[in-house]
């Protein structure tokens, strides 16, 4: 299929900027994820790399070629949207057709492409039905279809599972993970869904306000967010951040929160003023010999675990915990936090310092 190269991608509609310097690289046969909220820059970004808006700047590789100034036609691309735009007086078959005979392929051939894409949608059945009477499955399997038979370097994905409700979704997502991985496609895919995002990718762009926040596989992400965006858009609930004011020093392998010493890993750049201690949900524990306090306000049972939040000097803390363990409302607990799954940030710049444990991801990432 293709390698897809950004490098340095801007664009500007007036005043506003959309997309600020973007660079990213997406390998030969990778589902890649671009996610962010509404408004990120995410569907701008996908746009520009189709062709279907030309960026103010920067460069857009396909394959090694320079393609940014290229319209979508000489891009080899297939683009698959959110509301299915499928031909509605054209069967099934003829909708699936249309890009090859367009091309003026000739019969036999459009023929066994048609079929043979039916046959890994499992639409067999449905080649000669209209699509206005279909659901909303078959028509986005249609709608795939007629983007997989071209045969591109590239397939394009703008939140094509958007307007399905959340069961049918789910199993879509995995329809189209495993189509991706029968094909071996290069698949860019936008979203504003993280679980989707986490579920489904094997490279994640995360974006805010036009920039690129952080890039790398999900569970780097997951573990090691670049940003105090990052951590909150990213988990469910997301990282819990407490606040304090404070110095770390290079070397340092702890941090003061009021009297309590919480180890943290090794840190590799200084710092001073307000701090964050980053620490994900299933990385607090209730625990009497843990250093820090708080008090439970609400528990949330969800089968296997529960989600304690607690009342702390330094913000509210989420703990996802086992069912078992007691919890009560109003309780004052020992709280211990994983040493190793901390991150700190500065909260000024909103970025998470340098440290043994995130090294690799943040210098990579």
């Amino acid at each position: 299929m293709a390698q897809i190269r950004i490098e340095n991608l801007r664009k500007d509609f007036g005043s506003f900027t959309a997309v600020q310097s973007s660079s990213f690289t997406i390998e030969d046969g990778e589902f890649f994820m671009l996610l962010g909220p509404s408004g990120c820059g995410k569907t701008t970004t996908l746009r520009m790399m189709a062709g279907l808006e030309l960026p103010t700047s920067g460069h857009i590789f396909l394959d090694g070629d320079d393609v940014a100034d290229r319209p979508a036609s000489k891009r080899d691309i297939a683009f698959v949207f959110q509301m299915f735009a499928l031909y509605p007086h054209m069967n099934v078959r003829r909708n699936i057709s249309y890009p090859l005979v367009s091309q003026g392929m000739n019969r036999a051939e459009v023929k066994r492409r048609v079929e043979e894409v039916a046959g890994i949608l499992g639409i067999e059945d449905i080649l000669s039905k209209p699509v206005g009477g279909l659901s909303g499955g078959d028509r986005q399997r249609v709608a795939l279809g007629r983007a997989i038979v071209r045969r591109p370097k590239a397939f394009f994905m703008d939140e094509p599972l958007g307007a399905l409700d959340a069961e049918f979704r789910e199993h879509m997502a995995q329809e189209l993970r495993a189509l991706h991985d029968r094909m071996g496609a290069t698949t860019v895919y936008v979203t504003h869904d993280q679980l989707e995002a986490m579920q489904m990718g094997d490279k994640i762009v995360v974006m805010n306000h036009g920039v690129v926040e952080q890039f790398g596989v999900p569970q780097d992400i997951y573990d090691w967010p670049a940003t105090l965006f990052v951590a909150g858009f990213i988990g469910s609930p997301p990282m819990n951040v407490l606040e304090f004011d404070g110095m770390v020093g290079s070397g340092s392998d702890h941090v003061m929160l009021g009297d309590a010493r919480i180890e943290v890993p090794r840190q590799l750049a200084g710092a001073h003023g307000a701090l964050g201690l980053g620490v994900r949900p299933e990385n607090v524990h209730l625990d009497e010999a843990g250093p820090y306090r708080g008090r439970i306000t609400a528990t949330e049972y969800l089968g296997t675990t529960q989600i304690v939040t607690l009342d702390t000097a330094h913000g509210e803390v989420k703990a996802r915990i086992p069912s078992d363990r007691p919890a009560r409302t109003g309780q004052t607990v020992g709280l211990r936090f994983e040493a190793g799954a901390i991150t700190l940030f500065d909260m000024a710049s909103g970025r998470a310092l340098l440290s043994e444990a995130n090294r690799e991801v943040l210098h990579h990432g």
